[in-house]
């Protein structure tokens, strides 16, 4: 059977989007599968994660809480807003700038027991940066922080 011009023009067009829609559906699923959203350790205190999927948490690593494992790569440390606070456990080598009081972003997922298991953990780059995300959860959080510990004084009649 030979096939009119018309009609191979067509199959060849069908064939092109059908090809197109696979790369593009492939393409989407790759990057859904990598993507990991950015939470506060308020948010995830109040549940707003996902659970058994990869995310990141940022803020600065509270002052005291970093405890170093036996084994010499199990790190225990907490990060906080400075409104409320994660648990974070850690097992590989820091990076050199990660320390107390500084910012930090880590990746990886929530236990049921509520410890963030960390599986890459990032520590600013220089004296002034702090990733962007942190730094606005910081703000945010402050601002909560101090509307909560206003209170409402009436005058006297």
């Amino acid at each position: 059977m030979v096939l009119k011009a018309r009609h191979k023009r067509f199959a060849l067009i069908a064939v092109g989007l059908l090809l197109l829609g696979s790369a593009v559906t492939l393409v989407l699923n790759a990057l859904n599968s990598n993507m990991a959203f950015f939470y506060t350790p308020t948010q995830v205190s109040q549940g707003e994660v996902p659970k058994e999927t990869n995310f990141r948490v940022g803020g600065l690593v509270e002052m005291g809480s970093i405890k170093r494992g036996d084994d010499g790569l199990t790190v225990n440390f907490v990060v906080t807003d400075t409104a409320k606070t994660v648990p974070v456990v850690y097992k590989g080598v820091l990076p050199d700038l990660f320390k107390e009081g500084k910012g930090a972003v880590v990746q990886g997922k929530i236990g049921a027991d509520g410890i963030f298991t960390a599986s890459e953990v990032l520590a600013k780059h220089d004296e002034n940066y702090m990733p962007p995300e942190a730094a606005e959860a910081l703000k945010r959080a402050q601002g909560h922080q101090q509307e909560q510990s206003k209170t409402l004084v009436l005058p006297k009649s």
